[in-house]
This record gives C-alpha cells, sequence and structure tokens, in this order.
C-alpha cells in the first residue's frame, strides 16, 4: 500500500516563567523517519471487466447486505489478502464508469457503476490504468466521470485525462520513500476517434511517445517505471508479434522497468527479456461471460513483482510470483484464488486444481519458470 511520510515537529509551549527561561529552549523532538526500504513489492491485476450479468451480481451483493446500490466487494474478496500484502497494488479499469443510475449496457458499448471504483480502493488497489479499446465508449464525458470517481476514492490514475495538463503530468507517487510511476497506454479505440484536438483525451500505443513519457516520469524523481499495455490478440493465449517486438523495444530503454498487460480476455505468458519481465497477458478479473463460453475465459492471474535496490536508485524485479485466479460463475459470480482452493477438500478441490496446472502452462509458455518465476501454491496470508 502506498504509504505517505511525513516528519512531525513537537514544540513545547512558550511562557515567562523565569525557571522555564533559566533551563533554556527545549531541543525540537523529530520523529524518526521510516527506514528507506532496499525492496518493493508490486501486485498487478488484470481487466476489471463488467458485464450487464456481473452488474447484476453486485446489485443482489448489495441487497442481501440491505444496502443500495451495488457492491462488488464480495465478488472481489478471494484476493484482498495477496493485494493488501504489496507495497503498492496496480488495477486495470477497462471501461467508463456511470451514470450513477445507468442504465449500465455491455457489448459493444460498456460501462459499469460507478461503485466498482470503491470495491478496488478498498481492495487495496493504490493506482490504475483507464486507456483501453473502451475508454472512449461514452466519450469525454464517460473519461471525466471516470477520472472523478477514481479521485473520489482517491485511487491513482493514468492513461486517460481531462485536460493537457492532466495528460502531461506522468503518474509519479511515493511508496515508503520510493518513487514509482505507472503509465498507460492502449492499442485501439474500436474506431471511436478522439475528440479534434484532444489527442491527449486517451493513450494510443507509439513507442515514441511511451518511451517520451517514460523519460519525464524518470525526471520527475520516478525511480520505478511501469507500463501497463492493453494490446495483444483476443482470445489467443500465445503472445503475438507485435507484443514481443513491443516488449523488447521498452525494456531496452533504461527508463523502463516492468511491462503489465491486458486485453487478450485470457491469461497469456510472462518472460524475462535482458534483466527486466514482462507479463503478456493477466487475462480479464472481473468478468461474467455467457455460460457456455470456453472455461479460459475466466482466467487470470494476479502477479506480484519483488524489486531490490541493485545501485543507488536503480531497481531491479529479483523475484515474480503469479498468484492463479478464477471467476467461478455459480452459484454466485466469485473470484476464486486457485492456490488456497486447490486444498481445501471442497468438492471443486480437484476442478481448481486443473484449473491451476492450466494457468501454469499459460504463464510458462515462453520459459518464465526457469527464469526463476513461482506459481503460488499456498494461501497468500502464509
Amino acid at each position: 500500500m502506498i504509504v505517505s511520510i511525513a516528519l512531525v515537529l513537537l514544540l513545547p509551549a512558550c511562557g515567562d516563567d523565569d525557571e522555564n527561561d533559566a533551563a533554556g529552549p527545549a531541543t525540537p523532538t523529530v520523529s524518526p523517519s521510516p527506514a528507506r526500504p532496499t525492496t518493493l513489492t508490486v501486485a498487478a491485476a488484470g481487466d476489471l471487466f463488467v458485464q450487464p450479468e456481473l452488474v447484476a451480481q453486485a446489485q443482489a451483493d448489495a441487497r442481501a447486505a440491505g444496502e443500495p446500490g451495488y457492491d462488488f466487494g464480495p465478488i472481489m474478496a478471494a484476493i484482498v489478502p495477496a493485494i493488501q500484502a504489496a507495497d503498492v497494488a496496480v488495477c486495470h479499469v477497462e471501461q467508463p464508469l456511470g451514470p450513477e443510475r445507468g442504465p449500465f449496457t455491455g457489448f459493444p458499448i460498456f460501462n459499469s457503476p460507478v461503485q466498482l471504483a470503491d470495491a478496488a480502493a478498498r481492495t487495496g488497489f493504490d493506482t490504475c490504468s483507464t486507456a483501453s479499446n473502451h475508454t472512449l465508449d461514452y466519450g469525454p464525458a464517460g473519461v471525466t466521470r471516470t477520472l472523478d470517481h477514481l479521485d473520489r476514492v482517491r485511487l491513482r490514475h493514468t492513461g486517460s485525462a481531462r485536460s493537457a495538463k492532466e495528460a502531461a503530468t506522468p503518474n509519479v507517487f511515493d511508496v515508503r520513500g520510493v518513487t514509482v510511476a505507472q503509465l498507460s497506454y492502449t492499442f485501439s479505440f474500436n474506431g471511436i476517434d478522439r475528440p479534434p484536438g484532444q489527442a491527449w483525451i486517451a493513450n494510443l500505443i507509439d513507442p515514441k511517445a511511451i518511451l517520451a513519457e517514460a523519460k519525464r516520469a524518470r525526471a520527475a524523481g520516478a525511480e520505478i517505471v511501469i507500463v501497463s499495455l492493453h494490446w495483444g490478440t483476443e482470445y489467443q493465449n500465445e503472445a503475438d508479434v507485435g507484443q514481443v517486438g513491443l516488449a523488447g523495444q521498452l525494456l531496452a530503454s533504461p527508463d523502463v522497468d516492468l511491462i503489465i498487460g491486458m486485453h487478450a480476455h485470457v491469461v497469456q505468458p510472462f518472460e524475462k527479456i535482458g534483466d527486466k519481465w514482462v507479463a503478456y497477458g493477466l487475462g480479464n478479473l472481473l468478468v461474467r461471460f455467457q455460460d457456455g463460453s470456453p472455461e479460459n475465459t475466466a482466467d487470470s492471474v494476479l502477479p506480484t513483482f519483488t524489486f531490490a535496490e541493485v545501485a543507488p536508485r536503480s531497481w531491479r524485479v529479483t523475484g515474480v510470483e503469479v498468484r492463479p485466479i478464477f471467476m467461478d460463475y455459480h452459484p454466485k459470480a466469485r473470484l476464486v484464488d486457485l492456490a488456497t482452493a486447490r486444498t481445501g477438500g471442497g468438492p471443486r478441490a480437484a476442478d481448481y486444481g486443473r484449473i491451476h496446472k492450466r494457468i501454469s502452462g499459460y504463464v510458462n509458455m515462453r520459459g518464465a519458470a526457469s527464469a526463476g518465476l513461482h506459481i503460488a501454491d499456498r494461501p497468500a496470508t502464509d
């Protein structure tokens, strides 16, 4: 979790007492600053992609709790320990939020209740990418509403903007004394044009633009730069040639430390390129496709990257743990932490074990395990 650091000066009250004057002024006390860490953990999750069936589940969960509106918390409860254990947690808001009373729409133009932002914040996310092929589904009003609600719940964001000034300001923030940046870009807006003169409203993938923003983030003090990319071929587990080429190009820059990918609706591999990592596709974290859809469209992963300071203000990923996650649709839509559920002894334990194995295979399609990646096989609280 992002932590703000402050120094507190405790000063004595002033008075005219001669005895106090004779003793001289008290020495101000400065509370010690937390030690700057030498390692930092970054957790990341895939697309928050809310179809109407998932909206209905969130509404039913709110009603069951005697509350109005929509509550995505019960759906996301299983990932809370892993998210909150990280120093910083990154999410991806794929579609616009609101309006508050709906209507809420699905394919091909998506939006979701604003309470999705509340649930993301309560789950423990700190910063979210917002550039996707659905960013402009509801135009500038949808962009503004989404960012306004992320601000309301104090979630940082990047990838879309309400002004040119906001777009030009890198998302740079402090995490336990270490300065981190997140960037966000997408391959497409599904044929929707950005408003004339407002190309800044949402970021379209352009290697030169990405590297220029990464350089600006470094100039603003970022020690770790994370690039979130909405890219790839839908429903294809293999990383496509465009992903592989762009990953190599970006990671060759000293200004990019990690790439996190979304969009494909399925889990894609992880790969170590040089001494840096790319997660080509994390899958959809929240999703509710139609019954009968391929089972692997409900797969996702929640990786935790451990960064170590290898030189002053220079960080590298030295450990990667990937937690397989599954969205179980019945009897209620709920995320399942497969590392926990496959050993829980319940009626679906064997099934969850099979899915855990399948997801592990996708993650390792480009040799990630031999490069040191570990698949989580126990609860996040262990």
